[in-house]
Order: structure tokens, then C-alpha cells, then sequence
């Protein structure tokens, strides 16, 4: 199954947009481009991945983010973390939740500047199945256990995401 043909935003290294191209080109040509994540935390403090769909362009078959998502051309990150929380896990915001931090584009990130935001919910969530066929619960030890074991099985992106959460929470006065 191919991707829908979607148009990015292309954007310089200080994530000034330069021009337009499609998803197929941003992709295959490691082209600046941005997106959006959220971490996903319940009550209980656990964190909800998504297991992406195995027909997926870039990290098929990989966990990731409780939510992740491309901005649209001229489209704002909290925009696109709206209307991605929404398409993915049918969860309706009615403003954009807890901005926390930027990771800037790298190979790593998959050539994305990614703004990263925190939604606290219990669920339950209506998994879009195009892009995920799957999402759970993982407590946080068990996430720390299987990056440090199994870290083929998560997207890179998720894993400096994760990194840099836990180090936000260290350092921030909630």
C-alpha cells in the first residue's frame, strides 16, 4: 500500500521554510522538513506507543511516539499536533497541549525538526490502522529495559525523544 501524495514544507537549518516538496522527495532526498510528536502519558504514569503499520515509507514495523506526524504545507506545529492527535488516535484537543521541547533535524530525527509535546489521557484510543497496527501501555522501567536490549525495535527518533523527556522532567518545575 503507498502513502497518500502529501506536500511538505521544506525548511533551511534554522527551520525557515524555503520551499515545497512532496512526502516521496523529502524522503528519499534527506530533505529539512518538520514534524510533530507527543508523549502520551495515563494516570498511572505509563507511556503509550504506537507500533507503525509494516507498509509505512520511513521506520516500518518500528514503535514510536504515542502520536507522530508531519506538518502539512503552512501548517504550525500545534496545528499539526491537533489535527495528528486526532487522525491517529481519535482524541480530540481542543487547544494544543504542553509544548516541550525542539529537537533539531538530523539523521537521527529523520531530517525533521520535531517541537515534542506531552498529552496526559487514559485512553481508550481509536488506533488509525494505515498508520499503526497496534498501540500499548509500557511502564517507564520496561520502556528504559527494552530501548537498553531491543533498541532495533524503536524508531531512533523516539529513542533521543524518550532521552531528552526524561531529562526535561529532571530539570523542569512541572
Amino acid at each position: 500500500m503507498s502513502e497518500p501524495e502529501e506536500i511538505f514544507d521544506v525548511v533551511d537549518p534554522h527551520d525557515q521554510v524555503i520551499g515545497q516538496a512532496s512526502r516521496a522527495d523529502v524522503h528519499r532526498d534527506n530533505l529539512l522538513h518538520r514534524s510533530v510528536h507527543a508523549i502520551m502519558i495515563n494516570d498511572e504514569g505509563e507511556i503509550f506507543l504506537q507500533h507503525r503499520a509494516p507498509h509505512r515509507d520511513n521506520n516500518p514495523n518500528l514503535w514510536d511516539s504515542s502520536v507522530a506526524g508531519h506538518l502539512q504545507t503552512g501548517e504550525n506545529y500545534d496545528e499539526a499536533m491537533i489535527r495528528e492527535t486526532m487522525e491517529e488516535i481519535s482524541v480530540r484537543l481542543e487547544m494544543p497541549p504542553q509544548k516541550l521541547f525542539k529537537l533539531n533535524a538530523s539523521k537521527i530525527t529523520d531530517y525533521e525538526f520535531c517541537w515534542i509535546y506531552r498529552i496526559v489521557h487514559n485512553g481508550p484510543f481509536e488506533i488509525d490502522t494505515h498508520e499503526a497496527v497496534e498501540g500499548r501501555w509500557f511502564n517507564r522501567q520496561d520502556l528504559d529495559q527494552w530501548i537498553k536490549e531491543s533498541p532495533h525495535q524503536l524508531t531512533s527518533a523516539f529513542q533521543l525523544i524518550w532521552k531528552k523527556y526524561k531529562e526535561w522532567e529532571l530539570t523542569d518545575d512541572q
